[in-house]
């Protein structure tokens, strides 16, 4: 059987407003544009604004709207953004793809319908409607059961009816909003903004905002000549992704990242309820109350943020520009030139801390096209050197040292350099302010050879304090690094050394003609032909911080014999040293009387057990005899050596409370 597919309805639609040409566009470097958009409407008349779904978070944030003619706004409308399904929720019907009219037809039990079949209209309510098997007698059909206003009920065939519609008028809206709804879905991108009038009179309406567009890019050339000053062409490249043209608009292009962000303003915002309860709904629960722990806390209101100011740059004077350039083709000759033939009539200024290139003649670029536009053609100050940066490679690099002579920040983008008329190599420059000055590589110097060779020397005692018994000397380590540069070509050049700066290590032989955050940059003049070495001295000095108690007589020997020290120091220290050998020395004696006594009480422990071993056999009485004099022999020694240690003790604290008083005195 024919299946029946419910086709769209005729859908009622809205009335569009009058739309509002783009009057100015201002293009940052953050991802972000103003557009100034202004028109006159007719009286009664809604303006319309035509915006991506995407640009609708930041259009709600920055939307500014004006009438020059007096005229209140009374309001702002917009598509919502709610999503398909929570709008078709509402319904008493749901649509679903390839669905059956038999089903649409079932879920509208009751409703009234006329029925044309031929010739004959039958009018009355839809008792219900069902999709029929097929079977080996008939084949799939859909069947709908109604009730006549004779009080019959009577069974159709769909598919012999050439027209089934609603009486009910509110119903037929329904399916038309249904179907337009769904319609409004498949053109996700396209969003409209309505601006009402509070009266019937004419307006001029001038609207501003700022979406997301892509980030403006740079790019230059520069241009060296035989002689004089080089050529610096600067173009700006600019992309029109929105859904309407740029029609001889005011653009302006501004240097710099003002901070910026996205605010979900245009996706409805829900939040969730808490589920209140009457205190009868419900048994009371036993309350636990929380034991205090300071005074009563003020609660304190929180202001409402105070609203960002923006302000914006007005267009200046517009006037024509020409950038057509002809040529001819007929004859093809070397080029003594490759500066282009264009008219730079961009004006600059600082905004703040920003910088900002206006067109001062109007530009037209369409909806998904891009453009390159001039803004730059002057003499700058550069000059060509070579830079050797990359230890890793034995070449180094063509380059340029560009100063920003011009007036106006350039902003940062690609640098193919042309020399002589030929192509030299493409660099990369960040933003360079005005008076700044930049070095740019831009290709390798096959022609020059640079080798490294790196020696360290030995430590040298710098100085040396001392006071309250705490010793502070400061020694210097010296390392060499030595560039070996080999300059092939039978020309003069100029070399930029880069040299890595190392937080801890200081300059000793040589003056960097500059310093960046990370390097010394040395400029070294090469011969025709010349072999030369350029040596760079760092030194680098550490402090190590002593008790003087603590340190032995041969580490202060070595203070001592430091040519560096002064003769004062020198007297003190040698004091120190001899006092602190005569502690070692008796030390030495304390040791050894009380490694002998050590000695003799094993000795002795020995012959006691020997002793008690021979007094349980017989016979062995004269050598018990022999080992009890020995004993006694023994602790005459034992008796000696521990009056010889008190001695030492006390001979070594008296030679220690000297020391103590000579360090308290001690100061240098």
């Amino acid at each position: 059987m024919t299946r029946f597919v419910l086709l769209p309805l005729p859908i009622m639609l809205l009335a569009h407003g009058a739309e509002l040409p783009v009057r100015q566009v201002v293009l940052y470097k953050h991802g972000v544009g103003y557009f100034e958009r202004s028109g006159d409407v007719a009286a009664g008349e809604a303006a319309r604004l035509d915006f991506k779904a995407s640009e609708m978070n930041d259009v709600l944030k920055s939307l500014t709207i004006e009438d020059k003619r007096g005229t209140s706004i009374s309001g702002v409308r917009y598509d919502s953004s709610e999503p398909l399904s929570g709008k078709l929720v509402e319904f008493p019907f749901q649509l679903g793809e390839r669905q059956a009219l038999s089903t649409l037809i079932d879920s509208l039990k009751g409703a009234r319908i006329d029925l044309r079949t031929g010739p004959e209209t039958i009018s009355g309510a839809v008792v219900g409607a069902r999709l029929v098997p097929a079977t080996q007698e008939h084949p799939e059909r859909e069947q709908i059961t109604l009730l006549l206003d004779s009080g019959a009920l009577r069974t159709f065939d769909l598919s012999t009816a050439t027209e089934v519609r609603f009486r009910d008028a509110e119903l037929q809206n329904q399916i038309r909003d249904y179907l337009a709804a769904m319609t409004g879905a498949r053109s996700r991108e396209q969003r409209s903004v309505y601006i009402d009038s509070a009266d019937s009179a004419a307006r001029q309406l001038f609207a501003s905002y700022v979406i997301p567009v892509p980030v403006w890019k740079s790019s230059y050339r520069l241009v060296f000549g035989a002689t004089g000053e080089p050529l610096l062409e600067g173009w700006a490249i600019i992309d029109n992704v929105t859904s309407y043209d740029w029609s001889k608009v005011r653009l302006s292009l501004v240097s710099g990242r003002p901070i910026s962000f996205v605010s979900k303003l245009y996706e409805p915002r829900y939040i969730s309820r808490p589920t209140a309860e009457l205190p009868e709904e419900r048994a009371q629960a036993p309350v636990v109350h929380e034991g205090a722990i300071g005074g009563a806390v003020e609660q304190l209101a929180a202001a409402p943020p105070a609203p960002a100011k923006r302000a914006f740059a007005k267009a200046g004077e517009m006037r024509t520009l020409d950038l057509a350039a002809s040529a001819s083709m007929a004859e093809v000759a070397p080029r003594e030139e490759i500066a282009s033939t264009i008219a730079a009539s961009a004006e600059s200024r600082e905004l703040g801390e920003l910088f900002e290139y206006s067109f001062s003649a109007p530009v037209t670029v369409k909806k998904g096209e891009s453009a390159m536009l001039p803004f730059l053609q002057q003499k700058i100050t550069a000059r060509k050197l070579l830079i050797y940066a990359d230890q890793r490679s034995q070449h180094p690099t063509n380059a340029a040292e560009i100063t920003n002579n011009t007036g106006k920040t350039l902003d940062g983008g690609p640098v193919t350099v042309f020399d002589s008329a030929a192509y030299g190599g493409e660099a990369l420059m960040e933003t360079l302010k005005a008076s700044d000055r930049r070095l740019i590589s831009y290709g390798v110097d096959l022609g020059t050879r640079i080798t490294t060779q790196f020696d360290s020397g030995r430590q040298i005692l710098r100085e040396v304090h001392f006071r309250r018994g705490v010793l502070t000397s400061r020694h210097a380590v010296q390392e060499t690094r030595t560039y070996t540069i080999r300059n092939v070509d039978q020309k003069p050049k100029t070399l930029i050394v880069e040299h890595p700066v190392r937080p801890e290590y200081k300059l000793i032989n040589a003056k960097p003609a500059e310093t960046t955050a990370t390097a010394y940059r040395f400029e070294v003049k090469l011969a025709p032909g010349a072999n030369e070495k350029f040596p760079v001295v760092e030194e680098r000095v550490f402090e190590n911080v002593l008790a003087i108690v603590n340190l032995t007589p041969d580490v202060l020997a070595s203070y001592v014999q430091n040519k560096e020290l002064n003769e004062g120091a020198r007297k003190q220290l040698e004091r120190i040293l001899q006092q602190k050998r005569l502690i070692a020395e008796v030390d030495q004696s304390i040791q050894a009387a009380e490694q002998q006594t050590n000695d003799l009480s094993r000795d002795q422990e020995r012959l006691r057990q020997n002793i008690n071993s021979l007094r349980q056999v017989t016979g062995q009485q004269e050598q018990v005899q022999e080992y009890a004099r020995q004993l006694a022999a023994n602790e005459i020694k034992l008796a000696g050596l521990r009056d010889q240690s008190f001695e030492l003790r006390k001979k070594k604290a008296a030679l220690e409370s000297e020391l103590n008083s000579l360090i308290e005195k001690m100061e240098f």
